[in-house]
């Protein structure tokens, strides 16, 4: 992916460290230039990591200690992106002015993720329970579904996950187990009921299973032929599909 491309999805999803590099060139500070972007310091210095890494090359000079907690500046790559980034504020104002609804921008965001994990499920965060350096984070999904994430406290942190983020449920086909609807459930499992859209048998190997949900979302999950045909699975059948909260993955836009 090219530089363009990585920091523009920055630019709109996370301007604040765009804007940060404007900020240094500035003030010649981190700790200033934190200050002016809205930012703790920790986070600013994070930032310049992420941003440099992108890069390839760095963006920013800095030198640790000294007046204002270390200065920085940009270098020449810096001062570059800095009119890139100055040029495409112009441009994300006008798409802003285009868009039809201020939603548009947030499922295209969705959109163009792309991972391994078969299920991606758009939800927002409900409640955030602490368990230990763990916490259990509750997502709603469409039509009030719900689903638990197991996530460490610092992943917590890291996402800057609080009641009301919008995030994306990731969850391999392979970590659903499909059972019966009348099954005795596991109780801090995940459990969703839907109905078999499609099998996908393969030549050698699980099935692959396609189930609608009732808010109509679509979840793919993988199992045994053997294992379907005993508990009577077939299309247009009833049937739930559990899993623990700690295969949940959560992400983020950036």
């Amino acid at each position: 992916m090219s530089l363009p491309t990585l920091l523009s999805q920055h630019i709109v999803r996370r301007p604040q460290r765009i804007a940060l590099l404007q900020h240094i060139a500035e003030q010649g500070s981190i700790t200033r230039a934190a200050k002016s972007a809205g930012l703790s310091y920790k986070a600013a210095w994070d930032a310049i990591d992420e941003l440099n890494n992108l890069a390839q090359k760095p963006l920013v000079e800095r030198s640790v200690g000294g007046k204002g907690g270390g200065g920085a500046r940009l270098s020449s790559e810096g001062e570059r992106v800095l009119r890139l980034y100055q040029k495409l504020q112009a441009l994300q104002a006008q798409v802003l002015e285009a868009a039809e609804d201020a939603s548009d921008l947030d499922l295209l965001g969705r959109l163009m993720l792309r991972t391994s994990a078969r299920n991606q499920l758009h939800g927002q965060v409900v409640a955030i329970e602490a368990q230990g350096r763990n916490d259990l984070v509750r997502l709603q999904l469409a039509e009030g579904l719900k689903v638990d994430a197991q996530i460490t406290h610092d992943s917590t942190e890291r996402l800057e996950l609080q009641i009301g983020t919008d995030v994306v449920a990731l969850i391999k086909a392979g970590w659903l187990d499909v059972m019966a609807v009348d099954a005795a459930q596991t109780p801090e499992n995940n459990c969703l009921t839907g109905t078999i859209d499609t099998i996908l048998n393969a030549d050698d190997g699980p099935s692959e299973v396609r189930i609608t949900l009732p808010n109509g979302l679509t979840l793919c999950a993988l199992a045994e032929p053997g294992h379907l045909q005993d508990l009577g699975l077939t299309h247009g059948k009833p049937v739930r599909v559990e899993f623990p909260p700690s295969r949940v993955l959560l992400g983020t836009p950036l």
